[in-house]
């Protein structure tokens, strides 16, 4: 590995965020999940979770949209939804999913400087009824238009992106957020991924 590769994996690692996660409930087209993937990747979100209750396990993501970003994060997928939400539970404060409701909250009213994470849901269903009932509530991306909905790749994208600019304003890209351990797992890891 050169020096150069050496400090951007460290530099990378360094802005990495163990208090935001992405969960997508049976999101069927892997090229959505991997929009997903290289959004995470853009704002340094390291954890997504993918639950597949209602459809088979994913054997691999569509690498043309990711630019092979799943390399990159640490992957966990499930297909029993309570056994994610106890993971969920053991590592973030709330829980919200993606879903219009007269109790949503806006995502502009969301405070991402807590830990968090997100559901976003089917491509067509949206969040299930089951997973709405797990977490701790609801929000929405405020639109005007006609179409009351969003590609679920963009809405990742633009409520990641929320986050990233409250974060970044709060100081969170300038302290490390993984412990160290983790962070030498995961050099380990990608400096051999970067080698191959």
């Amino acid at each position: 590995m050169t020096p150069e590769r050496r400090d951007k994996l460290l530099t990378v690692l360094h802005k990495r965020q163990n208090d935001l996660a992405v969960v997508l409930e049976n999101v069927q087209d892997p090229h959505n999940i991997s929009a997903v993937m290289r959004t995470c990747d853009a704002v340094g979100v390291q954890d997504i979770y993918v639950l597949n209750t209602r459809i088979p396990r994913h054997k691999k993501f569509g690498p043309r949209s990711s630019s092979s970003a799943a390399k990159w994060l640490t992957v966990h997928q499930f297909t029993d939804a309570q056994e994610c939400f106890n993971v969920l539970r053991s590592k973030y404060k709330r829980i919200l999913t993606t879903h219009l409701s007269s109790d949503a909250v806006n995502l502009y009213e969301i405070d991402f400087s807590e830990s968090i994470a997100l559901v976003f849901g089917n491509e067509h269903s949206g969040v299930s009824e089951d997973i709405r009932n797990l977490a701790d509530g609801n929000f929405i991306i405020p639109q005007v238009g006609i179409i009351r909905s969003l590609n679920i790749s963009v809405a990742c994208a633009v409520t990641l992106y929320e986050a990233y600019r409250q974060k970044s304003n709060a100081g969170h890209y300038s302290e490390q957020k993984i412990s160290t351990d983790l962070q030498s797992e995961l050099f380990n890891a990608w400096g051999l991924e970067s080698e191959t």
